[in-house]
């Protein structure tokens, strides 16, 4: 059974969820593949990780740099953990590429390509706490955000990136 708390944001309405001691989803409302962890068995319940993750989520939106996450548990592959492991490594404020990742992956023994990364970034259940924005494409392009473009826009503008190097995607 997971335990799911809502929270509101600058981004909108915010789903946590939790299976009792470390934080297994956050998802902004809306964003693709929301909710996908969810087992269908939820009940809301006030939990000291989900007052963490509050705190910290506060600090971070007041642009203040917060404190250590609160304990994590994202339900995935042995693969998407990797990847979600090095999104973790990304500091505030900067960005990599699905392809630097993937490279980094291979020079740890595990077969990656830019899309498999991209894939695993996409799914990542933990938005924000585990930095999938700050993860833009090879040619400087801002794709790839499930939580869309605007947001991510706006989670990097809150970090201090410098924007003018980047843009969106051209449509295919």
């Amino acid at each position: 059974m997971d335990t799911i708390c809502k929270l509101s944001s600058p981004l909108g309405p915010l789903l946590l969820a939790s299976d009792g001691s470390a934080l297994t989803g956050l998802w902004l409302e809306g964003q693709k593949y929301f909710g996908s962890s969810l087992t269908g068995q939820e009940e809301t319940a006030a939990l000291a990780v989900f007052d963490r993750a509050r705190d910290w989520l506060n600090t971070y939106f007041s642009g203040q740099i917060p404190g250590s996450l609160p304990p994590l548990a994202p339900q995935g592959s042995a693969f998407r953990q990797e990847v979600w492991k090095l999104l973790l490594e990304i500091p505030r404020g900067e960005t990599d590429t699905y392809g630097a990742l993937a490279q980094r992956l291979q020079a740890r023994g595990i077969s990656a390509s830019a899309r498999s990364v991209g894939g695993a970034v996409g799914h990542n259940p933990i938005s924000i706490l585990i930095p999938c924005h700050r993860v833009v494409g090879g040619d400087g392009s801002l794709t790839g955000y499930a939580g869309g473009f605007a947001n991510k826009i706006r989670l990097l503008e809150l970090e201090g990136m410098d924007l003018e190097k980047f843009h969106l995607p051209k449509k295919r």
